[in-house]
């Protein structure tokens, strides 16, 4: 039997207050700071739009963490706030108990509710968003930008309602807001819609950049000048398959002299490289954390260059998935391994018709990556002899952990077919090369034979684990 938890005597005080919104607005000058939270919860979920407008211009707390209260964007909240916004912003001087500097859009801030809701306890204010000391007279300083911070992911042809409404808000008060966007995610938007809704971000608050579009040329170069500014992007994925001439690669990869904290980069498709990864690794200045560069057409003299390049140094992650190796010398994948062997924790060699000649050049680099966590070669042709060394010579790496393999090609016949049979049989004798090694260990075996180029497929797979009682 469950028993009914009365309200607190703060949820009580502020659905009184509630009750006459003229009385709650005039309160608010010596409302207790402790009440603030429960009555914009009130306010916000009862849509007591002028309560809302005028408890922003009192906030007492630096951060107002709206996107918090909302599971969907909500526009008639967002109206109600901004209206509080500028009545804040045309006062020459700070109302004395306000101390708001960021508005957040985001769907963060639950713990800050959820603290004054009841939800969380034994938990002080001071530990999520305290006021400002007041050591100082802020009424006497001039008035900062406030900070809008938003998530924005561009899709399609246009933005939605509440993007909308923000972004003309925010483009006409360039001065006294600055639009904060941390993740930046592009779907099919037409670049010049782009360039107009970025004029309003803070393009040096960006830090992760998600880039997903079928660009000409032109508009890749019109964007490549503002992915210079955006100075602290720390992640970078772009997936763009149109060809590219010469000068727009330089033009694009150029940008990256000016991205000084990269540690994450991702190219998908970029078959604006072939011939010209040098030129891009030339621009890279900082150390790299992860570097993917899957799904294209590379030449020897791109691999080849690869390992010289500094910002490579340290990887933690290289993902190659894609990249066809079969006419490539094996020892340039045997000097790329070697070169990050100290650092390397992931490793991704999906479908690179790698063979065994592949695999007998890098054993030797790959018993070198003491920290290798993950370790994927999916989609390759790899004999049961080779695979049989793979085992051997990774066994003693500490922290290998996830493995995935391809079915050994005798697995299959000769119209690549699957024989359920014969791969029974390798399994028991991979399970045995696995007690013979005498720890623990689980390995994936990938059993779609991949034909096609540019396909991944991980669900089409089975476990062999020896695990000694």
């Amino acid at each position: 039997m469950s028993l009914w938890a009365p309200p607190r005597l703060l949820d009580l005080a502020a659905m009184s207050l509630l009750r006459n919104e003229n009385l709650a607005m005039s309160a608010l000058e010596f409302l207790p700071i402790e009440l603030f939270p429960p009555l914009f919860m009130e306010a916000f979920y009862g849509s007591h739009s002028k309560t809302l407008k005028t408890m922003v211009h009192a906030w007492p707390f630096i951060r107002l963490p709206l996107g918090g209260l909302m599971e969907l964007p909500h526009l008639i909240t967002l109206q109600a706030v901004l209206d509080g916004l500028d009545v804040l912003l045309a006062q020459k001087e700070r109302p004395r108990r306000c101390k708001l500097r960021v508005l957040d859009l985001r769907n963060t801030g639950q713990n800050f509710w959820s603290m004054w809701s009841g939800y969380i306890e034994h938990m002080s204010s001071s530990s999520l968003m305290a006021p400002v000391p007041e050591d100082r007279s802020r009424t006497e300083q001039p008035l900062v930008p406030l900070e809008v911070f938003v998530e924005m992911g561009l899709k399609e042809w246009a933005m939605d309602e509440f993007l909308t409404y923000l972004m003309r808000w925010a483009g006409q008060r360039k001065d006294s807001i600055h639009l904060c966007c941390k993740k930046l995610k592009i779907f099919g938007m037409p670049v010049e819609n782009i360039m107009k809704v970025l004029s309003v971000v803070q393009l040096d608050c960006i830090q992760d950049v998600e880039v997903n579009q079928n660009w000409h040329l032109s508009s890749l170069a019109t964007f490549a000048p503002l992915l210079g500014q955006m100075s602290n992007v720390q992640r970078l994925i772009l997936s763009v398959s149109e060809e590219q001439e010469q000068h727009v690669v330089v033009q694009f990869t150029s940008q990256f002299l000016k991205l000084h904290h990269l540690q994450d980069l991702c190219l998908v498709s970029p078959f604006f490289l072939s011939g010209h990864l040098d030129q891009m690794l030339r621009c890279l200045v900082s150390p790299l954390d992860n570097l993917a560069i899957t799904h294209c057409l590379l030449t020897e003299s791109d691999l080849t260059h690869l390992p010289q390049c500094p910002s490579i140094s340290q990887l933690k992650g290289l993902d190659l998935s894609g990249i066809t190796m079969a006419d490539f010398s094996p020892e340039l994948l045997q000097v790329l391994l070697e070169q990050v062997a100290d650092t390397l924790q992931e490793l991704d060699l999906n479908q690179c018709e790698i063979m065994d000649s592949h695999i007998e050049a890098i054993l030797a680099a790959l018993n070198h990556c003491s920290q290798l966590r993950s370790l994927s070669l999916c989609g390759n042709s790899l004999s049961m002899a080779a695979m049989e060394k793979l085992l051997r010579h990774t066994s003693g790496l500490p922290s290998l952990s996830h493995e995935f393999y391809p079915a050994p090609l005798e697995s299959y016949s000769s119209q690549a077919v699957l024989s359920e049979e014969r791969l029974a049989q390798l399994r028991a004798e991979l399970l045995e090369i696995l007690r013979d090694l005498g720890h623990p260990r689980i390995i994936w075996l990938n059993t779609i034979f991949f034909a096609s180029y540019g396909y991944d497929d991980y669900s089409h797979l089975e476990i062999i684990e020896y695990n000694p009682a």
